[in-house]
């Protein structure tokens, strides 16, 4: 699986459809529904993403494009325990304000992506165990991170990085601590090939 989705575009796909979610939130809610559900996330994802826009419009249809190219490289990824796997941020060379306010966005989405799949006790009960529980409690604070106008740009910068890297290693990390959690939802997932 060699197609990637960029950030920018992802972005502005989005915004020209009219979704309330950004890039960086739509990620990070699939890696978490992924984790949660494995492939049959796919739909429900998709729905909740574009929840309100106008199917009409012709935006939508290839923001859909965008978001299915993201849905299979995102699962293909995850499931094949690939480390190139990474949360989609904008690039490096775009202000660290940007990047960090999109980690903060990526983080939301991962959460809410675990915390609002229904698998009912068995997952409470997983995501209340370590160390699910320490990785969503981290996530939490990186909810709230912001740029430290009192350090010098490399600080901030080296301080970014770690946490990006934190996330990505988190994702995967949550994608195999709940294996057991999603089995019963792979055996009955959409083909992975497509989601509509």
């Amino acid at each position: 699986m060699d197609e990637k989705v960029d950030y920018d575009t992802l972005e502005s796909a989005l915004r020209r459809c009219d979704a309330s979610w950004d890039a960086a939130q739509t990620h990070g809610l699939l890696t978490g529904r992924l984790a949660a559900s494995g492939m049959a996330a796919g739909p429900d994802w998709l729905t909740h993403v574009l929840e309100g826009t106008d199917d009409s419009n012709a935006a939508c249809g290839e923001c859909q494009k965008l978001l299915n190219t993201l849905y299979q490289s995102t699962f293909w990824q995850l499931s094949e325990r690939l480390s190139e796997f990474t949360p989609l941020l904008p690039d490096d060379d775009c202000d660290v304000v940007e990047r960090t306010a999109a980690m903060a966005h990526w983080s939301e989405g991962f959460l809410h992506g675990l915390v609002s799949a229904k698998h009912g006790d068995e997952l409470r009960n997983r995501l209340a165990a370590e160390p699910l529980a320490d990785i969503i409690r981290d996530m939490l604070e990186i909810t709230r991170a912001d740029f430290d106008e009192t350090v010098d740009e490399e600080t901030n910068e080296a301080a970014y990085v770690e946490l990006v890297e934190y996330l990505r290693v988190a994702a995967q990390l949550a994608y195999e601590e709940l294996s057991e959690v999603r089995h019963a939802s792979d055996a009955s997932a959409p083909d992975r090939e497509t989601m509509q």
